[in-house]
């Protein structure tokens, strides 16, 4: 009951931000959080303590999870196809393979990344996971600090009335600083790309919208190399074994994201300019 009723709302609220604002707006982990408390504090209530009732929070979080995902994410699909002229039905039929077939691959995937260096670990902190398991050990256990949970709240009401997205500002808090270091380089150059007066909008959003292709083709291939090197550690192959211990350093990591950075700005910035004027 508790699933289908959080499900129906939260999956309600995605579907309808998304379609206003964009997928990339969509507050899958704030609903995530919101409905981890809720449920545990009602499971706790109805006498389902200890990993009874951790494991049915955690599986309620997650499946409220996926649905407010896969309902901001159609949303926006169908929005888009409405703007293309897509047929809905056929769009529909579509989103149903799609996530068949990722549902299909995303176990193997996870038992994978498991099974070579496990959650948790330096190779994969998973600080999402690790808060969501923070919460539901401390509702359970009466020792959640709930006085950093409201400060939280009220840091957030506070962010937003001053006129700063609270999402991006929370993301950025918990998420380790290897991960928040490119996110923040990635903004800083979508700001400066955005605050050129000599460039008309049309020009600008041609040139936002081949970085973020790019971009999103990078995201795609961190993750593919991720699968790679796990196949390779269950295999107990080290690929550093491979280079004899060749290390970039310092310097040469700060060149290889300088040369990243100025891919980035060939692929949007100094690229072929598609918009006519």
């Amino acid at each position: 009951i508790m699933i289908v009723v959080f499900g129906f709302f939260f999956a309600t609220v995605s579907a309808r931000m998304v379609g206003l604002v964009g997928s990339s707006n969509n507050p899958v982990s704030g609903m995530a959080i919101a409905t981890l408390l809720i449920a545990t504090l009602l499971l706790k209530s109805m006498g389902m303590t200890g990993i009874e009732g951790m494991t049915g929070a955690i599986a309620i979080g997650s499946v409220i999870c996926v649905i407010a995902a896969l309902a901001g994410d159609t949303s926006q699909d169908l929005k888009t196809g409405y703007l293309l002229g897509a047929t809905p039905k056929k769009q529909q039929i579509g989103e149903l393979i799609g996530i068949l077939a990722s549902s299909l691959a995303i176990g193997g995937v996870l038992y994978l990344l498991h099974k070579a260096w496990g959650y948790g670990t330096a190779e994969i902190p998973a600080p999402q996971a690790t808060l969501m398991k923070m919460i539901v050990e401390g509702i359970m256990g009466g020792d959640l600090p709930w006085s950093l949970v409201f400060i939280g709240v009220f840091i957030a009401i506070g962010i937003e009335i001053v006129g700063v997205p609270v999402m991006p500002f929370a993301v950025g808090l918990y998420l380790p600083v290897q991960l928040n270091a490119c996110i923040m380089i990635g903004g800083i150059i979508n700001l400066l790309m955005n605050r050129r007066k000599n460039v008309d909008q049309k020009t600008k959003d041609a040139q936002l919208n081949d970085g973020t292709l790019y971009c999103a083709g990078m995201i795609a291939g961190e993750g593919l190399v991720g699968i790679a090197l796990a196949i390779l550690a269950v295999f107990t192959i080290d690929p550093s074994s491979i280079l004899k211990g060749f290390s970039l350093g310092v310097i040469g990591s700060i060149v290889v994201l300088a040369l990243i950075i100025l891919t980035l700005l060939k692929s949007s910035l100094w690229g072929k300019n598609r918009v006519k004027k």
